[in-house]
């Protein structure tokens, strides 16, 4: 047998059948699912320097074990000195196993480093998908804190193929994300 995630092994024999029976959905299409997880860092300083593109782009990919790719600004914004073209951020994109081997990760050792953690908030965006802000990119184990030249946030958002919020929480809540009570 080939190797599954631990977390995509539990939505399959523990999550699935729960949400079934408690949204009694008639065919397992229906239960809904983590589509992908994307993670995206703005670097507002780059405009003045462009080896900050280089460094998030190289700490998203130690983060995410996948290559992130800097993204560009889609037009001119004089009072921040933008012009359009400039990078401006980074930006990684995981499915399948990755995805679910990042967010094991970030639920059993990121998320707890965390100073002052009780849990992340309950707030969705209407569709049954989530975001979250991390304000520090060192929570994760990879990064190495003496390399780290620029403590910058991130965002990480899972997307769902849950049709409501309600569906949505239930779905990462049984994945294990530690909501606050």
């Amino acid at each position: 047998m080939s190797y599954q995630p631990r977390l995509k092994k539990t939505y399959l024999e523990e999550v699935s059948p729960k949400l079934k029976e408690r949204f009694s959905y008639s065919s397992v299409m229906e239960i809904p699912r983590l589509k992908k997880v994307i993670l995206s860092q703005g670097i507002g300083k780059a405009t003045a320097d462009k080896k900050l593109i280089e460094k998030a782009v190289e700490e998203l990919t130690d983060i995410a074990g996948q290559k992130a790719v800097p993204t560009y600004s889609k037009k001119d914004i004089s009072n921040f000195k933008l012009r359009k073209g400039m990078p401006i951020g980074a930006r990684v994109t995981l499915r399948g196993d990755m995805m679910y081997e990042f967010v094991d990760r970030l639920i059993a050792v990121s998320l707890p480093r965390t100073r002052d953690f009780r849990g992340v908030n309950k707030k969705l965006d209407g569709r049954g998908n989530y975001t979250l802000g991390v304000k520090e990119q060192i929570i994760f184990p990879e990064i190495d804190i003496d390399k780290v030249s620029h403590i910058n946030g991130l965002d990480i958002t899972f997307v769902t193929s849950a049709k409501t919020d309600e569906e949505g929480f239930a779905l990462l809540e049984a994945l294990g994300l530690p909501f606050k009570k």
